[in-house]
């Protein structure tokens, strides 16, 4: 469920481009955080404190966790569904740290400018990632993350079985869900013997969205022009994505996308697109104030905007992130 995809143009145009599929609907919003903003994460009796570095641009998940956003230095971070998690075992006992999985692209966001930052800093393992269902459901929130930075580096992030594997390079440019990274960048492999205009795989399986991800990322045009790289980064994350309403029994995982995000870390530009809304929309980071208060953009209400939309956002109290009781 999800595909991520980063575009490099020349000139320094790096464009980072996500799907959100989901088996049900996931409602989202989108929100100015500030700099200087305090969070704490809890985990039972465990709580993880810090203050925001950096201010960002975020889309929310049922307003309970940060699923994709970008931040003022043009860092962005996606989550991703990946079945094939395995988190590392909790030990109430001992004096490890966990973070909520809720904050995970948040703290990201939050601390650093390069992806080269976040892995020097997330590698060290002063906390490991500590998950929970859906709140009313029974699905049980397995993620991993993607990062990309504004000079065009990238880093994956996945929990297997119980430890923490970092993929990180230029190169890794796409994303999608199951099999393992590891696993992805192999089946790639073989797809690059095979013409690409010719032939690509056309289910909605994450590997075949991976293939033509990674063909049609470097197949459209290469420009540095803002409007014709906007509109090849939304062209190839919209082939990649499902068609409303599509679900194929006894594959749970391949999912209606639900909305698509396209972050311009040059021009430093969010845009937004929902599936069931008739236009795309964007915020332009000029227009934000990241010293001052919390913002909201509400859309979880089939609310329809068009264009730049920053001067829509309306100052609000934060959401609660999900914690663990």
């Amino acid at each position: 469920m999800c595909t991520r995809v980063v575009y490099k143009g020349p000139n320094n145009t790096i464009i980072t481009a996500r799907s959100m599929d989901f088996t049900m609907e996931i409602p989202a919003n989108l929100w100015l955080f500030p700099k200087g903003l305090e969070r704490t994460s809890s985990y039972k009796t465990r709580e993880i404190s810090w203050t925001s570095k950096y201010g960002s641009v975020a889309t929310s998940s049922y307003d309970m966790a940060v699923s994709d956003g970008m931040n003022e230095k043009g860092l962005v971070a996606n989550l991703l569904w990946l079945t094939s998690t395995q988190y590392p075992d909790v030990y109430p006992d001992t004096e490890d740290n966990y973070l909520v999985v809720s904050y995970w692209a948040q703290y990201v966001l939050d601390n650093f400018a390069t992806v080269a930052e976040a892995v020097d800093e997330l590698k060290m393992e002063k906390f490991t990632i500590v998950s929970d269902n859906i709140p009313n459901t029974d699905r049980f929130v397995d993620v991993h993350l993607s990062i990309s930075d504004a000079m065009g580096d990238n880093a994956i992030f996945e929990y297997i079985n119980g430890k923490l594997t970092i993929h990180h390079h230029p190169s890794y440019t796409v994303m999608t869900n199951d099999p393992i990274y590891e696993s992805q960048l192999a089946i790639n492999e073989y797809w690059k013997d095979i013409p690409g205009k010719i032939f690509l795989p056309g289910t909605n399986r994450a590997p075949d969205r991976f293939v033509r991800a990674s063909f049609y990322i470097t197949a459209v045009p290469q420009t540095d022009d803002k409007r014709i790289a906007i509109a090849s980064a939304f062209s190839v994350i919209r082939q990649c994505s499902v068609p409303y309403g599509i679900s194929i029994e006894g594959y749970p995982n391949l999912s209606t996308t639900r909305w698509r995000t396209v972050s311009d870390q040059k021009n430093l530009t969010y845009y937004y697109e929902d599936a069931l809304s008739p236009n795309a929309i964007w915020v332009n980071f000029k227009n934000l104030d990241f010293n001052g208060k919390v913002r909201k953009l509400a859309l979880e209400k089939d609310e329809i905007y068009a264009g730049e939309t920053s001067a829509l956002f309306v100052e609000s109290e934060p959401f609660e992130f999900l914690n663990i009781k």
